[in-house]
Formats: C-alpha cells, structure tokens, sequence
C-alpha cells in the first residue's frame, strides 16, 4: 500500500517520475513471495488502494465540498471508485499467480508488464472509463516522452513496466540477467531522445495569436443567481481587453447560465469580435428540444464563433459529475451537482473540427482529453487542439496540475498545439512537443497571450491508435502463459 501511494508521487505536481519505475517493481517483487492467487490478488488491491487514495483524494472536495452531498455519502462514493480502481490491480496479482512463470525473464519483461498495460487500457474505458494515473502519464518532462508520438500513453505505460520489471530479474538473477537489465533500463530512453527530435507533423502557417479568458470565478459563488451579472460582465471586460487577438477562448461553461439565455449577450460579443477581427471560442451550456417534444436535452458544449457559427458538444460524460447512473428518486435527493438542470445528453461520438481564424480547432471538454478523444476526433483534419476545463470542481488540489500533466501527453501524441482554458487555472497554451509555452497565474482574472503554429500531418499514434501496443502486449502476455504451462508440464521422456 505505500509503495502504491508513493507511485502517486511520480505524477504532477510533484513529478516524481522514478518511482513510475520503483513503484511497480516493488509490486512485482512483493507478487513474487505470495503463496497464494487469492494473496497475490491481495498485495495488488493493497497497492492499487494505495494509488488511488492517495492520488485522487481531491473528489472528496468535488462531491461533497462544492457538491454538498453528505460526507458519509462522498466518502463511500469515493471508497467505491478506489476499490473498483484497486481491483484492477487485484486481477494483475491474480494473473500474476495463476498464469505467468514464477520468476525469470518471461514474467518479469513479457508477462507482468503486458498484463499491467492491457488492464490499465481496460481501465480507461470499461464502465465509463478512468484513465486518471495511468502510469505513461509521468513522464512528461522526460525523454522517455518523445515515444508518445508512436505508441501513446500505453506505450509508455509497457517500457515503464518492463523496465520495474528488469529491476526486480536483475535482483533475482544471475550476472548475466543484471547485464541485460542493465541494457534495458538505458536504451528505451535513448530511443525516446532520438524519436522526440522527429517531425510526424509539420508547419503550415504563420503563427496565430491566441488570448485565453481566465475568469477565476470561485466555484461555490458561480452559479448563485445574484452574482449572474457579474460574472457576465467580468467576461465581457476581459474579453474586451483581448480583442484583435485572432483567436479568444473561454473556459468550460464560463457564462453561468444557458447558451439560450444570452443570446443579446453573445451577439454583443460577436459583433466586438467581428469588428477587431477575432473569433471566439466559448465554453457554454446550451439546451435543445427533447424528441418528440420531450424534455429539454442540455449539452456541455464549446460554441465557435467566427463568419459561421458552430458547436462542439461534450461526447464522454462523467458519472455523478454530468450525468447519475441512478434511479430518478435517488438523483433528486444526492443533487450532487447544484446546478439548475438534469443530466447532460452525449454529443455525436465524432464531430467535425471547429474552424475559427482560418484554422481547424479539435476541442474537447474537461476530462475527455483524459480518454485519447483527441485522436479520434483530429483524425488528421485539425490543425490545433483546444480543451475547455473547470478544475475550480476541486479547489486547490493536485488535480489541475494532473489534468495539465494529460493535456500535455494529448499535444505529444498528436505533435499539435493545444489551448487550455480553465476557470481558475491551469490555463495554458501547450506546444506539439508537450512544453508549456505560456501559462497564466492561477486563481487571478486574466488574459493570457500566446501564439500556435497551425500544423498538418498525422503521427503514427494518431494513425493507428492503441491496437498495435494492444497487439505487443497481448502476444507477450500469450508468451509468458506459454512457458508458464510449459512448467507445469510433466518433464517429456528422454
């Protein structure tokens, strides 16, 4: 359990990236002395529990500071998701037991790395997903990033394992064995030096000015009906102060009301942007019709403003944030948002580039950077990325700097820019090599100047996604589950 909150560390802010290394392979020697499956799962819930607890304390204040649900009840709902998160963990113990050679280089650089790599893509995606910590997250800051351009996050996720694993075969081997750990542990950085220097994608432009909008509203007084128009006009102001930047970008759901009910509001701000030359790119909460004259369904969403008008809407919700997988009864009572309306509605699962200042910006809301939408959604097309946040949801806690840290592994694996506006901060503006090349003071109303370079081309992530990384783990995983029946085996007859 220490060891798996002490891999905590290993992300921002903190950034402790070694132990993405330590931590595991303390795991994979601690796996090594269980007698049992069911202690081996065991050690791995324990470790997960330590991860999780420590790395994702922040919701407490999401759900029940800000979200004022009881705090037996944001405590159980957060005990919940650490469990559920830990049994991952639990299974590669299990695996670990049951399946993979007792000890020797099949389990340590085939078995063990490829199951852990397979179950945190799992993670990212079953049940909604969390990839929230996966471990290729930590190395932002490190050549072992410059890989990211060809394998993404899992890929990354496999060298750091497979190198705790080398540690643990050279602590348990022979020379020989420490040699080849030895070799282990320098070349995939190395390779991740030479890789980052390539260009996957390419300039097409002069740069483009871009002017992000920082309101830094405090979370508990945002959506109080008398502070409406104060906000409204803090927005107005600071937007009046960037015009004649091409390009200004609001944070997530920055106006605290209905896209519906501003709509003098927003023609105001187009025609002062329309006449400084600017378009706008605002995060905003818009309702539409229900079927059928239905219920109206509301949508998280970015609205581009430019010669047309066009939207963005949020594709992957968040559970007990944007939408209650809950009985009716049950979602009136929690309120665990207080927000003035239902649940959010899914937008389409591919939406087209918004194009604003003669560039195409792929956008996503909140934690969707967290879930590689991003590449589905660029696919090529876009030349920048932009991602509207609201991180003021966990006041000042590591959260924003760990949101940041997966931003930045979007604009790598893709080799694109990316704008970041957030409420109160982390906003940022991200260059194609993951290097922070502005980023505005937090929790202060601002406007943070900057400039992106359009880019073109496509990296081989973005070609090809996770599957071939999926592939290699999975044909390890088959290798190792070989040799280890191959163990079991009655010895064959001389």
């Amino acid at each position: 359990m220490l060891a798996g909150a002490a891999l905590a560390l290993a992300f921002a802010p903190l950034g402790f990236w070694p132990l993405a290394i330590l931590a595991p392979a303390v795991l994979f020697a601690a796996l090594a002395t269980a007698d049992s499956a069911r202690r081996a799962a065991w050690l791995g819930f324990c470790f997960g529990l330590g991860t999780f607890a420590a790395g994702t304390y922040w919701l407490e204040i999401s759900i029940h500071g800000f979200g004022r649900a009881p705090l037996a009840l944001a405590l159980g709902l957060m005990a919940g998701l650490v469990a559920l998160m830990a049994a991952y963990h639990a299974v590669l113990g299990f695996v670990a037991a049951r399946w993979l050679p007792t000890r020797g280089a099949f389990r340590y650089l085939l078995g063990l790395p490829a199951a852990w790599t397979l179950l945190e893509w799992l993670r990212g995606w079953a049940l909604s997903g969390f990839g929230w910590l996966s471990l290729g997250y930590s190395q932002s800051d490190t050549w072992l990033a410059g890989l990211a351009p060809l394998g993404g996050v899992p890929l990354l996720t496999f060298v750091l394992t497979v190198q705790a694993g080398a540690l643990v075969w050279a602590w348990q081997g022979d020379t020989r064995a420490r040699s080849w750990a030895v070799v282990i542990l320098i070349v995939p950085w190395l390779a991740g030096r030479i890789v980052g220097t390539l260009e996957f994608t390419r300039a097409i432009g002069a740069p483009v000015g871009v002017a992000v909008v920082q309101g830094a509203i405090p979370q508990d007084q945002k959506w109080l009906d008398g502070n409406r128009d104060t906000t409204l006009a803090r927005y107005r102001e600071l937007t009046k102060s960037a015009l004649g930047t091409p390009v200004i970008v609001w944070p997530e759901s920055a106006a605290p009301d209905l896209a519906n009910n501003l709509v003098p509001y927003l023609r105001e701000l187009a025609g002062l942007a329309a006449g400084a030359r600017s378009a706008l790119v605002l995060g905003l909460i818009r309702a539409e019709p229900g079927p059928s004259g239905g219920r109206p369904q509301y949508f998280n969403s970015v609205l581009g403003l430019d010669t047309e008008v066009a939207w963005y809407d949020k594709h992957h919700l968040v559970p007990f944030a944007e939408f209650f997988p809950v009985p009716d009864f049950v979602r009136a009572w929690l309120r665990v948002l207080d927000l003035p309306y239902s649940d959010f509605t899914k937008g389409a699962a591919v939406q087209a580039p918004l194009t604003v200042a003669g560039i195409k910006l792929s956008a996503s809301v909140c934690y969707e950077d967290a879930y590689s939408l991003t590449r589905r959604v660029t696919d090529g097309a876009a030349h920048a990325l932009v991602n509207v946040t609201n991180d003021a949801w966990f006041g000042r806690s590591t959260a924003r700097y760990q949101h940041l840290q997966i931003a930045r592994l979007r604009a790598l694996e893709s080799q694109r820019f990316l704008i970041r506006a957030a409420n109160d901060g982390v906003s940022a503006v991200i260059g194609p090599r993951g290097e922070l090349v502005a980023v505005a003071p937090e929790y202060t109303p601002t406007v943070l100047r900057a400039a992106l370079v359009p880019r073109s081309g496509i990296t081989p992530y973005q070609r090809f996604g996770n599957p071939p990384v999926l592939l290699l783990a999975t044909l390890a995983l088959l290798v190792a589950v070989r040799v280890r029946r191959r163990e079991l085996s009655p010895a064959s007859p001389v």
